[in-house]
C-alpha cells in the first residue's frame, strides 16, 4: 500500500489517506451507539426495575433527543467551531457519557448489603440520565458533521472517489450497527460482579464506551492529514431568517391597501435576494410533505423498545444457538443488506416492465402501508403470546395447586359449598382459583383416612398443598409459592420439596438450596433458560445425583425428591409456570415487512427530497428529515401514555390504525403534488440574473455617456 504526498495531503489508491481514519472513526462510533442502544430498554426494565411503559417512554425520549441535537451540531460546526473541532469536542462529551453509563450499571456501586440488588437505585438512575444526555449531545452533535467532513477531504476533480467514499461510509455504519447488536446482547447475558453475580450490563455498556474512546483516538491521530474548511455560516440560519422576515413583513402590511403578492415568501424580497427566496420556496414545498412522516418513525423505532420487550416473553432456542431478546434487532440490518439490492435490482425493474408509474411519493406511501401491516403482524404474534401467559390471582382471589406425594390416590375438598378434586398418586393439579374469603378449610381423604386442615389465605397469592399419608394419619402441608409473575429474560425459577423421611442437602448447578426437612420446600432460585443442570442431594451423608431436564425459558418448577435408587435421584417435576412456547422466529415476518417498508420509505424519501430542492439546501432537508424521526419518537410517548390500553396487542393495532390513517392523508397530499426540476429553476434564475446584470451594465454605460456629453 503506497502512500504518496500530494502537496500537504497524502493519498492512497487515489483517495485521501485521511478518509480511512474517518471511516474507522464512524465504524467505532456506530458500534458504540447501536451497541448501547440495543440493551438499553432491558437495562431500564431489569436493572432499574422500571415497568414496560416507563422503560419505553425513557427509551424513546432518548432517541428523540439523539435526533434533535444534530441541528445544534450543524449550527456549531458551520457558524462557530468548524467541523473538526466540533467532532473532537462532542466526541469527548460522547465518550464521557458512555463511561458514565457503564459506571451507572455497576450493581456493587451501592450494593452495601451484598444481596444482589442496589441499595440506592436513585444513584444509578441519576448517573444513567446524565450519561444518556451526554450521549445524545455527542452522537447527535457529530451526526451531520462526520460525513460532510469526509466529503471535504476530496478535491473538485475527485467526484467519483467522493461518491465511492459515501458508499463505504454507509457500509461502515451498517457494519458497526450489525456487529454491535450481535455482540453487546451476548455481553449483557454474561454474569459478572464482585459480591454477587448479575447480568453484565457494565460490560455491555463498557465495550461501547471503549469503542467510542478508540473512535476519538483514531480521529485525532489523523488530524495532521485533514483538510479543514473554515466555518462559512449555516444555510439553515439564512433560511430561518428569510422565513421569519417574510412572516413579520406580511404581518406589518396586512392592511388591504397593500397589494397581495403571489407567494407569502415574496414579502421577504425587500431584504433577501430572489434566488434565496425561490430556493426557500422549493424547500418548504418538500418540508410540507414531511408533516405526516413522523408517524412512520413512531412505529419503526419501536423495534428497540416494544418489540424487544415482546421477545423477552418468547422462546429464543434456535437449536445450537440461544438468541437473546435484544439480538432480534439484528434481523433489520441483515435484511437491509439483502433487500436493498433485491428491491433496486429486481422489484423496481419488474414494476417498470408492468408499465406502472411507481413515483417516489407512491413508494413512500407503500412504505407507510407496509409499516402499518408489520404492526398488525406484531399484534397477531402478541395475541398468541398472551394465550400462553399464566393467569395469576386478582384482588380478592387466591390460587392453590395440589401435589400428591403419596403412592395412593387422594380426594381434596374445598369447604362444604365447593367442589372436590381427585388427585392421582405422584401427580399434581393445575392452579385452581378461589375467592379468598370463602375458603377457610380443606378436607384431604386417602381411602378411610381423612383430615381437615384450616387455612388462612392471602389475597393475590399462590399456594401449593403437599399431601401424603403415614401409618397413623393424613399429612397436609400448605406452602406459599411467593411467585406472582412470570420469570423475565427467559430465566427459570426452581425450588425443591423433600418427600424423603430424612433431612437432605440439595444443590443444583452449583446453587445450594440448603438442608430440607421432610415435607418442607426450599425457596425459588433463578436459573438461566434452556439449560440442563446436575441435581445433587446428600441423603444420610450418601450423595445421589441426576441431570435435570431442559426447562425451556420463562418457567417455574417445583421438583419433588422422593429418594435415591441405582439410577440416581428419584424426582417428580411439577410445573408451576409454563415456559415460553411462542418461538422468536415468529417475529421474523414483522421484521421482514418493516424492513421492506424502510427500504421503500427511507431510501426513497431522502432521494426524493434531494431531487426536489437545490443542492445548497441539502443541509436544511437533512435537518427536516432528522426532525421527523425525533417527532416520531415523541409520538410514541404521547400515544402510549394517552391510550391506557391494558393489552399490548391492542396498542400495536392502535399504532397500525394511526399510521394507516396518516398514510391515506399522505396519499392525498402526494396526489396533488407537482414535481419540479430545481436545476431548471436555477437555470432560469441564472438567466434572469445575467439579463439583470446586462441591463444594469447598459444603464451604467448610458449614464457615463450622458455625463461625458454634459
Amino acid at each position: 500500500m503506497a502512500a504518496k504526498s500530494k502537496g500537504k495531503s497524502l493519498s492512497c489508491f487515489g483517495y485521501p489517506l485521511s478518509i480511512f481514519f474517518i471511516i474507522i472513526n464512524e465504524f467505532c462510533e456506530r458500534f458504540s451507539y447501536y451497541g448501547m442502544r440495543a440493551v438499553l430498554v432491558l437495562y431500564f426494565k431489569y436493572f432499574l426495575q422500571w415497568d414496560d411503559n416507563l422503560s419505553t417512554a425513557i427509551y424513546h425520549t432518548f432517541v428523540a433527543l439523539c435526533y434533535l441535537t444534530p441541528i445544534l451540531g450543524a449550527l456549531i460546526a458551520d457558524s462557530w467551531l468548524g467541523k473538526f473541532k466540533t467532532i473532537v469536542s462532542l466526541s469527548i462529551v460522547y465518550t464521557i457519557g458512555q463511561v458514565v453509563m457503564s459506571v451507572s450499571s455497576i450493581n456493587d456501586l451501592t450494593d452495601h448489603s451484598r444481596d444482589g440488588f442496589p441499595d440506592n437505585v436513585s444513584v444509578h438512575i441519576a448517573l444513567s440520565m446524565i450519561g444518556l444526555i451526554l450521549i445524545a449531545l455527542g452522537t447527535g452533535g457529530i451526526k451531520p458533521c462526520v460525513s460532510a467532513f469526509g466529503g471535504d477531504q476530496f478535491e473538485d476533480d475527485q467526484e467519483k472517489q467522493r461518491s465511492r467514499f459515501f458508499s463505504i461510509f454507509y457500509l461502515s455504519i451498517n457494519a458497526g450497527s450489525l456487529l454491535s447488536t450481535i455482540i453487546t446482547p451476548i455481553l449483557r447475558a454474561q454474569e459478572c460482579g464482585i459480591h454477587s453475580k448479575q447480568r453484565c450490563y457494565p460490560l455491555a455498556f463498557g465495550v461501547p464506551a471503549a469503542l467510542m474512546a478508540i473512535s476519538l483516538f483514531v480521529f485525532i491521530v489523523g488530524s495532521g492529514m485533514y483538510k479543514k474548511v473554515q466555518p462559512q455560516g449555516n444555510i439553515m440560519i439564512q433560511v430561518s431568517k428569510c422565513i421569519g422576515f417574510a412572516i413579520k413583513n406580511r404581518f406589518r402590511h396586512r392592511s388591504k391597501q397593500f397589494p397581495k403578492r403571489e407567494h407569502w415568501l415574496d414579502w421577504a424580497s425587500e431584504k433577501y435576494d430572489k434566488r434565496l427566496i425561490a430556493q426557500t420556496k422549493m424547500v418548504l414545498k418538500v418540508l410540507f410533505l414531511y408533516i405526516p412522516l413522523p408517524m412512520f418513525w413512531a412505529l419503526f423505532d419501536q423495534q428497540g423498545s416494544r418489540w424487544t420487550l415482546q421477545a423477552t416473553t418468547m422462546d429464543g432456542n434456535f437449536g445450537a444457538i440461544q438468541i437473546q431478546p435484544d439480538q432480534m434487532q439484528t434481523v433489520n440490518p441483515i435484511l437491509i443488506i439483502i433487500m436493498v439490492p433485491v428491491v433496486d435490482g429486481v422489484i423496481y425493474p419488474l414494476i417498470k416492465k408492468c408499465k406502472i408509474n411507481f413515483t417516489p411519493l407512491r413508494k413512500i406511501t407503500v412504505g407507510m402501508f407496509l409499516a402499518s401491516l408489520a404492526f398488525v403482524a406484531a399484534a397477531l404474534v402478541q395475541v398468541q403470546i398472551d394465550k400462553t401467559l399464566p393467569v395469576f390471582p386478582a384482588a380478592g382471589q387466591s390460587q392453590i395447586k395440589i401435589i400428591n406425594l403419596d403412592t395412593n390416590n387422594a380426594t381434596v375438598g374445598f369447604g362444604s359449598q365447593l367442589n372436590s378434586v381427585n388427585v392421582m398418586s405422584m401427580k399434581s393439579t393445575d392452579y385452581m382459583t378461589f375467592e379468598t374469603s370463602q375458603l377457610r378449610s380443606l378436607t384431604v381423604t386417602y381411602g378411610n383416612k381423612t383430615t381437615i386442615k384450616s387455612v388462612m389465605l392471602s389475597e393475590e397469592s399462590r399456594y401449593t398443598l403437599g399431601i401424603k399419608t403415614n401409618t397413623m394419619s393424613v399429612v397436609a402441608e400448605l406452602l406459599s409459592d411467593e411467585v406472582t409473575s412470570k420469570p423475565e429474560e427467559g430465566n427459570n425459577l426452581i425450588r425443591f420439596i423433600n418427600n424423603f423421611p430424612d433431612d437432605i442437602n440439595v444443590t443444583m448447578g452449583g446453587t445450594s438450596f440448603g438442608i430440607l426437612k421432610p415435607l418442607s420446600a426450599s425457596n425459588y432460585s433463578l436459573f438461566p433458560g434452556g439449560r440442563k443442570d446436575e441435581i445433587m442431594a446428600s441423603i444420610n451423608s450418601v450423595p445421589c445425583s441426576i441431570t435435570s431436564r431442559a426447562f425451556g425459558f420463562g418457567s417455574a418448577y417445583t421438583i419433588v425428591i422422593n429418594g435415591c435408587s441405582q439410577d440416581g435421584l428419584d424426582i417428580l417435576y411439577s410445573e408451576d409456570i409454563p415456559p415460553n412456547t411462542v418461538h422468536m422466529a415468529w417475529q421474523i415476518p414483522q421484521y421482514f415487512i418493516l424492513t421492506c417498508a424502510e427500504v421503500v420509505f427511507s431510501v426513497t424519501g431522502l432521494e426524493f427530497s434531494y431531487s426536489q430542492a437545490p443542492s445548497n439546501m441539502k443541509a436544511v432537508l437533512q435537518a427536516g428529515w432528522l426532525l421527523t424521526v425525533a417527532v416520531g419518537n415523541i409520538i410514541v410517548l404521547i400515544v402510549a401514555g394517552a391510550s391506557k390500553l391494558s393489552k399490548q396487542w391492542a396498542e400495536y393495532v392502535l399504532f397500525a390504525a394511526l399510521l394507516l390513517a396518516v398514510c391515506i392523508i399522505f396519499a392525498v397530499m402526494a396526489y396533488f403534488y407537482t414535481y419540479i426540476d430545481p436545476n431548471e429553476i436555477e437555470a432560469q434564475l441564472d438567466e434572469e440574473e445575467k439579463k439583470q446584470v446586462k441591463k444594469d451594465q447598459e444603464v451604467y454605460e448610458k449614464q457615463v455617456e450622458d455625463d461625458s456629453q454634459m
